[in-house]
């Protein structure tokens, strides 16, 4: 039941063959289409209750044509969480965590990765690479060992440790390179000639964000088809926010939910690395370079990003906002989220917290809408941000009092 019709390039529209390896057109990321109309004549919303609750029971939407080629670790609905006294603390009556920490390998790169790798195996690729600066790489090491793909990572040397170490173990080639997360991809793009692997990275492959894509059709499947008011979504590469637009752009051409109005998106950064957010703030339809990105949040430090256009353009056509909040509070949102609601809060989703306390103290953000803020990793994976002394007790001395 597949209902690709052809890749379309975001440079100048051209229609491209989905049935054999394609990279970008241009230079710019192409985007899988599908023939809609046939799509909602094969599935209805109802038919969905009764399958596995996992990335697959999209299928249709989907690009793979033979479920032989899946590449899988049981991908589960990630859940959507009422947080009422993070909610409290902000002023807000609906506030929403959608957790992807709880996907394999810990985050939402695993949506990605798992689709790429997938495609990647029904195309014939037989060695894949990447650039990574966080959980990307150790994603792409997992679903390529699950597939029996040989995988190289490479990664800037400050890469935080659990991701070094995850490539690593998943048995990829992982190199560490001096400088960032684009001079990883020179290495990538020039091995192409030299060792004949595919590039994976952010949208030089049509299908990440198709992966992606499924935290739309999750999070409207969830709401009964109700989308919220807003969405808060920690932006470093894109594909994410890039994927839910087209997930409610095709959703709504097939009249699954309304055409409109549809969420306000938000695109959220760190002050030490916010291409899009300048970009957004000066008008601009491309992401300005930043030449020396500096955040703790790993996923958020791209200096460029590939398809920062298709992000302005999404933030544009919702009515929402680019912004960026100050590194220097990163810890206090991570400890808060963490602190009233339990949850793995990662340093990219705090982002989204700083974000959102400036959207409603502009009246942006209203205390009463239903707002959703995606939480795309695990807590657990940032050893570097998490390193805080503890008290020590002595057993045999215990002062209860002070206790």
């Amino acid at each position: 039941m597949n209902f690709v019709t052809h890749l379309e390039s975001t440079a100048d529209g051209s229609r491209l063959s989905a049935h054999t390896l394609q990279t970008v057109h241009e230079g710019r990321p192409l985007l899988v289409r599908y023939d809609l109309e046939a799509l909602a004549d094969s599935v209805s919303k109802e038919a969905l209750r009764d399958r596995a609750p996992d990335l697959w029971r999209y299928a249709e939407f989907l690009p793979l044509r033979d479920p032989a080629h899946r590449v899988t670790f049981g991908e589960g609905m990630s859940p959507l969480l009422h947080c009422p006294r993070l909610g409290a603390e902000l002023g807000m009556e609906q506030l929403y965590i959608k957790d992807e920490s709880q996907l394999p390998t810990g985050s939402f790169k695993a949506r990605g990765m798992c689709l790429a790798v997938s495609m990647a195996k029904e195309l014939g690729v037989h060695k894949v690479a990447t650039p990574t600066a966080g959980n990307a790489g150790g994603a792409l090491a997992a679903y390529a060992a699950r597939a029996g793909m040989d995988c190289y990572v490479f990664m800037p040397a400050d890469t935080p440790l659990v991701n070094q170490l995850e490539a690593h173990w998943y048995g990829a080639h992982s190199y560490l390179v001096p400088g960032l997360i684009t001079d990883c991809g020179a290495i990538v793009r020039e091995g192409i000639e030299h060792k004949g692997w595919f590039d994976m990275s952010t949208l030089r492959e049509p299908y990440r964000i198709e992966g992606k894509k499924t935290m739309g059709l999750e999070l409207a499947e969830q709401l009964d088809w109700e989308l919220p008011d807003h969405i808060f979504y920690p932006t470093g590469g894109g594909t994410g926010l890039i994927g839910m637009w087209k997930a409610f752009d095709e959703l709504g051409t097939i009249g699954w939910i309304p055409r409109a109005p549809l969420p306000r998106m938000f695109s959220c950064q760190f002050d030490g690395c916010a291409p899009i957010a300048e970009a957004w703030a000066q008008g601009l339809d491309h992401g300005t370079t930043i030449t020396d990105p500096k955040t703790q949040a790993s996923g958020l430090r791209v200096p460029k990003a590939l398809g920062d256009f298709l992000i302005l353009d999404a933030v544009r056509a919702s009515g929402g906002q680019a912004l960026a909040t100050p590194e220097s509070e990163l810890h206090h949102w991570m400890s808060l989220a963490t602190r009233l609601e339990g949850l793995s809060l990662c340093p990219e989703a705090a982002a989204c917290l700083g974000c959102l306390s400036q959207a409603l103290a502009s009246g942006v953000v209203g205390p009463s809408d239903r707002t959703v803020v995606f939480n795309t990793g695990a807590l657990q994976k940032y050893v570097e941000v998490l390193t805080t002394p503890l008290p020590t007790l002595d057993p045999e001395d215990i002062d209860w009092t002070q206790l």
